[in-house]
Formats: C-alpha cells, sequence, structure tokens
C-alpha cells in the first residue's frame, strides 16, 4: 500500500504541555481530500462475524474486478468529526455509536455483515489516535472520519459478496459550504423513492443526483433541494443534508419513513431545540410552508448548521431571516460548544479518545 510522503511534524504548546500537529497551513483548511497517516481495516467472510481489524499505512486497496461494491454496489458509508478540545490536547468524538448503529441497519438492508457498535466505537478511537496530530487545532476544523463498508468479495450473479471489508479513513476538514446556502428546488429529478435505500447511507445513493447538483451550482446555486417522489409536493432533503424550517416559534423538519436520511445532527439538533423550549414537529412540509417560513438552515456532519439565504422554487426566488439572533446560529452556538468541549456535555454525547 502507498504510504503518504512528505509529512512532518512540529511542536505546538497546549495547556498540558507538547502537542503534534502535522505541517499543514491550517488557515487555508477546506472540504478537499488530505492524505492522512493510517487507516483501518477490518474484513469477515459470508456468514461470519467481524473479528479483528488492524491499522495500516493510508493508501490504494486492491480489489477483484468482481467485486460486490464495483459490480452491484453493495456499499454503504458514515460520516463523523473528531474534534480538538480548547486546550489543544483532548480529542472528542460525537455520538459515534449513533452512527454504528445506522450503519447496522444499512448492513442489514444491502445483506451484509457489520461490525458490533463497541468493534466500530473503538475501531474509530484507533484510527483518530494513529492520526492525532491531523485533528486541526481548536477553531481551524476538524477531523472528518469516514467508515466504509463494502462486499469486496467476488461475484459474478446478483446477489450477495461472499466477502466483506469495514474500513476507516480520515481527512482534516474545514466548512463544508464558504458562506450561507440559497438552495434551487428540483422539481423533475428525485433523490428517493418509497422502498428504496434513500433512508440509509448506501453509497449508490448519491452519484444519482451529481448531474442535477452541478447543473444547479452551475447558475450559481449552492445546492438542490429535493421533492418528494410519490407527490412532487412536499421538500425532503438536500443532496447531502437535512433541512428544517423556522416558522415563530415551531421548528419543522421532514418525518423520515424511509425516504429521508435519519441524519446524526438532525437528531441532536432536535434535542437540543426542545431543550431551548421550541416546539418541534417531524412532518410532511408542502412546499408553501418552506416559502412562508420565517427561517431556513440546513443540517448534517459535513455542514454542521448552515443557514439558507434563500430558495428559488419554479423561478420564484423567496429570501430568509439570517444573523446572530437566529434559531440556527444559537442552536450551532450550543452544539459547536458541546461538540469541542467548550460547553458541557449535559447529554452525554461526546466520547474522549484516549
Amino acid at each position: 500500500m502507498a504510504q503518504t510522503s512528505g509529512q512532518t511534524t512540529f511542536q505546538t504548546k497546549g495547556n498540558s504541555g507538547a502537542e503534534k500537529y502535522a505541517n499543514f497551513n491550517w488557515d487555508e483548511l477546506g472540504f478537499d481530500l488530505v492524505p492522512t497517516d493510517y487507516m483501518y481495516v477490518m474484513k469477515c467472510c459470508e456468514e461470519e462475524n467481524f473479528s479483528h481489524g488492524n491499522l495500516v499505512p493510508y493508501g490504494n486497496i486492491e480489489m477483484s474486478p468482481s467485486a460486490g461494491i464495483l459490480n452491484y454496489g453493495q456499499g454503504l458509508f458514515e460520516g463523523l468529526k473528531a474534534y480538538r478540545k480548547e486546550d489543544g490536547c483532548d480529542v472528542l468524538l460525537f455520538r459515534p455509536e449513533q452512527n454504528a448503529q445506522r450503519m447496522k441497519r444499512g448492513a442489514e438492508r444491502l445483506c451484509m455483515p457489520s461490525p458490533s457498535v463497541e468493534q466500530f466505537v473503538e475501531a474509530v478511537k484507533q484510527t483518530v489516535l494513529a492520526n492525532k496530530h491531523w485533528v486541526p487545532p481548536p477553531g481551524k476544523g476538524s477531523l472528518y472520519i469516514r467508515p466504509l463498508l463494502f462486499g469486496s468479495g467476488p461475484h459474478l450473479g446478483v446477489g450477495p459478496a461472499p466477502e466483506y471489508t469495514f474500513l476507516i479513513y480520515v481527512v482534516p476538514v474545514g466548512n463544508y459550504h464558504k458562506g450561507l446556502l440559497n438552495l434551487v428546488v428540483e422539481d423533475k429529478f428525485h433523490r428517493a423513492t418509497p422502498g428504496g435505500t434513500g433512508g440509509i447511507k448506501a453509497v449508490t445513493n448519491y452519484s444519482p443526483v451529481y448531474k442535477v447538483v452541478t447543473q444547479a451550482k452551475a447558475k450559481g446555486f449552492s445546492d438542490v433541494l429535493f421533492l418528494d417522489a410519490l407527490t412532487g409536493k412536499n421538500i425532503e432533503e438536500v443532496s447531502a443534508c437535512n433541512i428544517f424550517i423556522v416558522k415563530g416559534n415551531v421548528i419543522s423538519t421532514p418525518a423520515t419513513h424511509g425516504t429521508i436520511l435519519p441524519g446524526i445532527t438532525r437528531k441532536s439538533i432536535i434535542e437540543i431545540a426542545l431543550s431551548f423550549g421550541y416546539q418541534v414537529e417531524e412532518r410532511v412540509i408542502p412546499v408553501e410552508d418552506l416559502l412562508e417560513a420565517d427561517e431556513l438552515f440546513c443540517t448534517g456532519t459535513a455542514v454542521v448548521v448552515t443557514p439558507v439565504t434563500s430558495v428559488t422554487c419554479h423561478n420564484k426566488r423567496v429570501e430568509y431571516k439570517i444573523g446572530v439572533e437566529m434559531v440556527s446560529q444559537k442552536i450551532h452556538v450550543m452544539l459547536t460548544g458541546i461538540q469541542t468541549g467548550r460547553i458541557e456535555d449535559k447529554m452525554g454525547w461526546t466520547v474522549e479518545v484516549d
């Protein structure tokens, strides 16, 4: 396997002593692939359980051309982050067991074995520790963690693969979107259909929206908001994140009934909003409610909590309130405060990596 080359470290001081950071310009960190040092790999055969994995140098993997993931898309991925606390030393994970449970649900849907919750969380910890100097300094970003589960064994006929691989790699990242979001509603193409895989993080969910999103970005939009496939009248999700609308003291988000991914950030924001005293509704949201909302924001591991400044629907553009006094900003401060240890975690959501 190929190893990262040309990477060195330098010393900086945290409150509790010397801490190493990779030699990288953290002020220019974006949401791009930055090769790190190690990844975690664990394999198992059909009708067996995952048992033992290893850290290996980050690099290319070898696979049969008839692997299940390459021929039939039998694969899942997850996304979570590690955050460096303000002391510059300690590192926190945010609700990793939720990602593990979601992967298990997806694996069952795609006829794959999956790591146990304990195996998943332990593998994430090991991978983060092995790449700890790639966790950005406080306030500079986070370490994005990408667990993969896929059919790696060769299989010609349409059916489950004979071997599976669980793999984790990590990348230091900054903001996914630069600035605020201006969305366009898509009414011809759909992200998910009832009975499909929209409610799990199947790898096949994402490339079908590339064309629509690329066309939208070419017209100056940040992203695309998709409608339900049955009626074409209700909002569902953006290409890779959930959406919330605010009207008065009520915060609403589309209910997850198999076509919408149950985001972990989404779930956390609902709990935070309830603790703030807002009324939260998970429901069917007609486009008309979207256009009449006071405020919109998108949520996800990558986007965190990002305000929406405008939505264009049938060539009609509607603008929304933004600013520090808005609901999205209050929730953002609380969520990121918990994730980075600036605010006491009374929810029991964070896990220290040690």
